[in-house]
């Protein structure tokens, strides 16, 4: 038997195995038919070489020789018209598997990534307790928390509240606020309650702590 090194040639230019995507039986018996290395087929020589360090593999190897027998044929006789029309055709129908599996892994990628999209996604919040000093112990502690309560924002909710003493009769207004990271800044927030001048003296971030 010979192999028609110009049909297997054409053949490996556009793939790494006679059949499929992996080394099978159909390698093997085109592989046995070649006595050596072709080195006047470029694509054929590639192949040879990757196959034969399967040779300690080679009845392991799956599949069949079949698909193999098409780049056979004997040393006299000419490949006829009829069997190359019907390599065209087994060409074309490869052709047409890889194109279809391109259109399934395409169609899997794309419902994948329609997926994740439509994931909801997770808010990062954070529990802050923010400590706001009086001037003096004159201070309307109860005006100064209605002025920083009056703070509204996308983002921004105000809880429990209490007074805790400092010393020589002031107390400080310590506050629990929650806050959606993304959209509220504690610069820019303790920035603004600095703005009632009349109340605030400073501003602390005692704690924070991510929910």
């Amino acid at each position: 038997m010979s192999v028609d090194l110009a049909k297997l040639d054409q053949h490996l230019a556009t793939r790494s195995y006679v059949e499929g995507y992996t080394p099978s039986q159909a390698d093997v018996h085109v592989f046995n038919a070649i006595t050596s290395e072709p080195a006047s087929h470029p694509n054929v020589a590639r192949w040879y070489k990757h196959i034969k360090s399967y040779s300690a593999e080679f009845s392991s190897l799956p599949g069949s020789s079949k698909a193999g027998e098409a780049f056979l044929g004997s040393a006299s006789a000419p490949v006829d018209q009829e069997g190359d029309d019907e390599d065209i055709d087994l060409f074309g129908e490869d052709e047409e598997e890889d194109a279809e599996a391109e259109r399934i892994k395409a169609e899997r990628v794309a419902a994948y990534n329609a997926k994740k999209a439509n994931k909801p996604k997770t808010v990062a919040k954070s529990v802050v307790t923010l400590e706001v000093k009086p001037w003096d112990d004159e201070t309307d502690m109860e005006a100064l928390e209605k002025s920083v309560r009056s703070i509204e924002k996308d983002g921004l909710v105000w809880g429990s509240s209490k007074l805790v003493a400092i010393g020589y009769g002031i107390k400080k207004l310590q506050i629990t606020l929650v806050v959606e990271d993304e959209k509220i800044s504690m610069d820019e927030l303790q920035e603004q309650i600095g703005e009632f001048e009349d109340y605030v003296q400073s501003t602390d971030v005692a704690a924070m702590q991510k929910l």
